[in-house]
């Protein structure tokens, strides 16, 4: 049976900490293949994102060499609903360790852990006991398993503020994600 994981976001762009968090769930948990989603309406976050099309071309760039990820959009706001309607054979679904802090404010998590194991990528600036304190009030059992990788610490709205100052991306996105987002004239407008 091929094991599968999920890794999904908005990636409002894709950066190297999506990429090595990609390459380590495919490592560490021996992933057969990666489902890459790219978010097409997030229902959690305030601000609009760019254009899904945008987004998805820039996840086809950044994810490109990794041969088990396949990405495509995912139509649905909440993952309880992507999974429910992908109907997968107990996938990984990968986080990192400061997502399963919030992941009792996701919409049905005990839902979400019948359906897929949450594979959480441990990271410095989380503690332990956050993540065990979590686990228990989830009863989340075997349920949440944990993988590690180096730390990367870029975040996406790095990435676009440097991007709104005329700075290089060199250190954050892969070079075919930062020509793209140049191409299509992304993120130079801050509002």
């Amino acid at each position: 049976m091929a094991v599968t994981g999920i890794l999904g976001g908005v990636f409002d762009p894709p950066h190297l900490g999506h990429e090595a968090l990609a390459r380590a769930a495919v490592r560490e948990l021996g992933l057969d293949e990666l489902l890459v989603t790219v978010v097409a309406d997030p229902g959690h976050k305030n601000d609009p994102p760019s254009p899904v099309e945008a987004r998805l071309e820039l996840a086809r760039l950044a994810f490109a060499g990794i041969p088990e990820a396949r990405v495509e959009v995912d139509e649905h706001p909440r993952t309880v609903d992507s999974l429910e309607a992908r109907k997968l054979d107990d996938p990984y679904f990968v986080v990192g360790a400061d997502e399963l802090a919030a992941f009792e404010s996701w919409k049905s998590p005990g839902r979400v852990l019948e359906l897929a194991r949450l594979a959480v990528a441990m990271r410095p600036g989380v503690s332990r006991d956050e993540v065990d304190a979590v686990r228990a009030r989830l009863g989340a059992g075997d349920r949440i398993v944990e993988f590690a990788m180096e730390p990367v610490a870029i975040s996406s709205t790095e990435v676009r503020e440097r991007i709104v100052r005329g700075l290089p991306l060199d250190d954050l996105v892969s070079p075919g994600v930062a020509a793209a987002i140049l191409r299509l004239g992304l993120y130079r407008d801050p509002e």
